[in-house]
């Protein structure tokens, strides 16, 4: 049995940052434990070769094995011990919540801890909720997995290339493909704008000359051994399929790329509140769950587009689980409770609710618009009363939006919402 004050679950940028900021909030980190499945620390960064990783945290241009090695080095300097190639099996919420995990070395271990946050990233969505008609032939892979065996494996999964879906990592591959020789037909996206970042689809699509087809999607897949080729048709506002649009594209891979889902299984088993937005968990301003002292960051809270941002949130999320395990209440906060919702176009908020006994001098909030738009404005409402509105000049479903809120502009106020909402500029 091992008792520890915060066990951190996932060893990633997220789970790193995390232990950090529990160290920077006053726990000794001796009393931190990271648990991590990979055989070692980084997570998905480690196979993601390509640069434009730190820009924000280290203000110059990394790749992700070099932004994990800097965490990873700071975590070796602290001495916080962490167990890697060890499987969190089950989290049990109480007074002190019970992690069951096993490993190859040590078989069971049953650990006790007064705060858990949950950092486990976020998994590719598969196949089969896309609902492709065709055979399931050899040579489909989610990028993902391409990328793990390109960049990890050093093995070439195909040579003529379909990739559906326009997430970052589905573009990141159409270059990485064509850097490795093979050739990428076309990157085909359901929704009449692209998932990436607009960086990327210059980069990887628009320096190849890869065509990006927007409001097309795969609708057969050709070959039962192997793949041959996949037809790609044009959809309407429904996403119904056009008929007389179909195109044959010859290639023996197909690539997935069709968004990122929170990996919240862990999650759901100790009976934490999701959204169904998101597929994340529901936080307050200290980024903790609707479980007392379970905390989530990263992208097992809601998929982030730059890995700073994950950094970032983790180093808040860490520094309040410190404070929840230092302090000697466990009676709540009590004080003014505000529920913060999105409105006209944003699809989620996180947090979702601030309590204005915990919340800091400042509140960042976080959250993704539904569609593009182009000269607008974000305002925020505290019930009807506007108190800021930001302009942009676009904004787009692939790219995380934030706003600043400050408490001395809440305290005093009776109200019990504050809107963000997007409005013509």
């Amino acid at each position: 049995m091992i008792r520890k004050s915060l066990v951190i679950i996932g060893g990633g940028p997220a789970g790193m940052a995390a232990a950090l900021g529990a160290v920077k909030g006053g726990l000794a980190p001796q009393e931190i434990l990271i648990l991590e499945r990979d055989k070692r620390l980084g997570g998905i960064l480690n196979q993601c070769i390509h640069n434009g990783f730190g820009l924000h945290t280290f203000k110059e241009e990394l790749t992700g094995p070099e932004y994990a090695a800097r965490y990873e080095a700071q975590i070796e300097e602290k001495q916080i011990p962490y167990k890697l190639e060890t499987m969190v099996m089950s989290i049990r919420e109480g007074e002190e919540k019970e992690i069951i995990a096993m490993n190859g070395r040590e078989g069971i271990l049953e650990i006790y801890a007064k705060a858990v946050i949950l950092a486990m990233g976020c998994r590719e969505r598969p196949r089969g909720a896309l609902n492709i008609p065709g055979y399931r032939p050899a040579g489909i892979y989610s990028a993902g997995t391409a990328q793990y065996y390109v960049n990890m494996e050093g093995k070439l999964p195909g040579k003529e290339v379909v990739i559906l879906g326009s997430g970052d990592i589905g573009l990141i591959m159409a270059r990485r493909m064509t850097l490795e020789g093979a050739k990428v037909k076309a990157v085909a996206e359901l929704m009449p704008y692209s998932g990436g970042l607009k960086r990327n689809i210059v980069q990887c699509l628009q320096d190849f000359d890869i065509p990006l087809l927007l409001s097309h999607t795969v609708v057969d897949i050709k070959g039962k051994e192997r793949v041959e080729g996949v037809t790609i048709a044009q959809v309407d506002e429904k996403s119904v399929p056009i008929p007389g649009t179909e195109e044959f594209y010859p290639c023996d891979t197909l690539l997935l790329s069709c968004g990122l889902i929170p990996e919240n299984e862990l999650s759901l088993g100790c009976g934490v509140e999701i959204s169904p937005v998101t597929g994340g968990p529901v936080v307050n301003e200290c980024l903790e769950t609707s479980k007392s002292g379970i905390f989530a960051c990263g992208n097992v809270l809601h998929v982030h587009d730059l890995v700073d941002y994950v950094s970032g949130e983790a180093l808040e999320a860490g520094e309040r689980a410190a404070e929840y395990v230092l302090s000697e209440e466990d009676s709540g906060p009590g004080g003014q409770e505000l529920t913060v919702c999105g409105e006209n176009g944003v699809r989620y908020t996180v947090p979702s609710t601030i309590n204005m006994n915990r919340m800091k001098e400042t509140q960042t909030i976080r959250f993704r618009v539904g569609r593009e738009f182009q000269g607008v404005k974000v305002s925020v409402y505290l019930e009807d009363t506007l108190l800021r509105s930001i302009p942009k000049k676009t904004m787009a479903p692939g790219e995380m939006e934030k706003v600043i809120l400050l408490k001395k502009d809440l305290e005093g106020k009776e109200i019990q919402r504050i809107r963000i909402t997007i409005e013509e500029a």
